[in-house]
């Protein structure tokens, strides 16, 4: 497969102000040159392939944002390399090439023109983009069906809900027909319908352009229906770089039960089974175990020696919890 981003050695350092507290802190902050080293993104390497739908995770302040922004130039690094189709896209010279293989959603931003018919804006994009008649009559049309655009197309974009904008702002990002799409919370704050209809859209315009995706999210739903891979970034390194089956795999085939007891005996369930992991809320128990070294069927036959069960259900390895753990550990 033909390698598409390349990031090599990648480090971002801030320099940020030392402020003092109160009113005087803050007046003599503005008349010294004290100030300390952040860093953000920490000597990190990835390579991603064109086609490829990788899902790039943390927590906040992890160093995702400032990783994505030199990624798409808005940041230059401090030291290391970021090579889009072999350019650099924070070099001057090179910027306007990247610019037209890079498309970008941001959940809460938009890049549409606020009073103007979503047809309009298009037509601008259109020509910003210096698109041929016939390229963009394909891809208008395309897009707009799959994204089912047609029945606010001419509705002025102030006036659209926040679900019609998001889908409008994806046809927007991908009108002149990037190589890589960079998605940021693409579904933050939508309805599970339009959130579906979104995912569905996605999959289909990377199986149809062949476009690289970069995903962005805190939803793991999201992650587990577009993405094969997923990167862990934490503290600005690398925690994680694989597949999502590898990833479960490493941690093991981990299982949940979960029950509503008033009288369970834990301890005695953990004398019997001491690598298991009980959290007992008010009656309301998790039990996780790994399916590879407890028999589901025995262990089932010694809940019910430990007391009462009202309610009980069994959930398989949860990709929330795994990346919770990594994040926990960090040395994984």
């Amino acid at each position: 497969m033909q390698e598409i981003i390349k990031v090599k050695n990648l480090s971002k350092v801030f320099n940020k102000p030392i402020r003092g507290n109160g009113l005087k802190g803050m007046i003599k902050t503005l008349f010294s040159n004290k100030k300390i080293k952040f860093t953000a993104v920490n000597n990190i390497s990835f390579t991603i392939n064109q086609g490829e739908m990788v899902a790039y995770i943390g927590a906040n302040g992890a160093g995702k944002s400032t990783t994505i922004k030199m990624m798409t130039g808005i940041l230059t690094p401090t030291s290391g390399e970021v090579l889009i189709n072999g350019m650099h896209p924070y070099d001057s010279k090179a910027r306007k090439k990247v610019l037209q293989n890079i498309g970008v959603v941001f959940g809460q931003r938009t890049q549409l023109w606020w009073d103007l018919p979503l047809q309009e804006t298009f037509s601008l994009l259109k020509d910003i983009y210096n698109i041929s008649d016939k390229d963009y009559d394909e891809r208008f049309n395309y897009l707009k069906n799959i994204l089912e655009l047609d029945k606010f197309i001419q509705s002025p974009v102030r006036t659209l809900s926040l679900g019609q904008r998001m889908r409008a702002d994806l046809a927007a990002s991908l009108l002149h027909n990037p190589s890589i799409l960079f998605l940021d919370e693409p579904t933050i704050g939508l309805d599970v319908l339009v959130k579906d209809h979104i995912i569905k859209a996605i999959n289909e315009i990377n199986k149809k352009y062949n476009t690289t995706v970069i995903l962005t999210t805190h939803d793991m739903s999201d992650i587990l229906n577009l993405c094969h891979r997923v990167i862990i970034i934490d503290e600005g390194k690398i925690l994680f770089d694989g597949s999502i089956d590898e990833i479960k795999n490493k941690f093991g085939n981990i299982k949940t039960i979960s029950l509503k007891s008033s009288n369970f005996q834990c301890e005695k369930l953990l004398e019997k089974y001491p690598d298991i992991n009980i959290e007992n809320k008010e009656g309301e128990i998790n039990i996780s175990f790994d399916g590879d070294k407890i028999e589901i069927k025995e262990l089932m036959r010694n809940l019910l020696d430990c007391g009462s069960i009202q309610d009980l259900n069994i959930k398989e390895n949860d990709l929330t919890n795994v990346v919770k753990t990594i994040y926990e550990n960090k040395n994984f």
